[in-house]
């Protein structure tokens, strides 16, 4: 699996993005102006994307906030999601960010939590779906 960051929403981006969050999980609301500023990950198998997320800096400036990681169906199985959130919080480190932090669907807060993120806050509605605040720590 190769790893490719861009500095713009790449087409291989919003193709797994549509795919994973509009059509299979129903969102309607997916394409925001935080796509213009963040930092884009694209996961490949071979030559095919696998799998997405972004992250830019948060107001604080010592956290960084994660988001949109999505991986295609027929690709899911293969660590996809582990890997790019583990260069996302490669980069993240890099860049000098001490924490990251995201919005976890419930659903999928376990995949978080083996990642050493821990829950912050209340469940608050995402449109239909119930999303809590996650926090990590970051090694340097």
């Amino acid at each position: 699996m190769k790893i490719k960051k861009y500095n713009y929403l790449p087409e291989d981006a919003k193709f797994i993005r549509e795919q994973v969050f509009i059509r299979e999980q129903g969102f309607k609301v997916e394409f925001d102006d935080t796509d213009k500023y963040a930092v884009h990950l694209v996961a490949y198998d071979g030559t095919v994307p696998a799998g997405t997320c972004r992250y830019y800096k948060g107001q604080d400036g010592d956290t960084y906030v994660i988001g949109r990681v999505a991986v295609l169906k027929n690709m899911r199985g293969k660590h996809t999601g582990s890997l790019l959130l583990e260069e996302a919080q490669r980069q993240i480190a890099e860049a000098g960010g001490k924490y990251a932090e995201l919005s976890s669907q419930v659903s999928a807060s376990e995949f978080y939590e083996k990642a050493g993120y821990t829950k912050a806050g209340e469940v608050y509605y995402d449109e239909f779906c119930p999303h809590i605040k996650m926090i990590k720590t970051l090694d340097k």
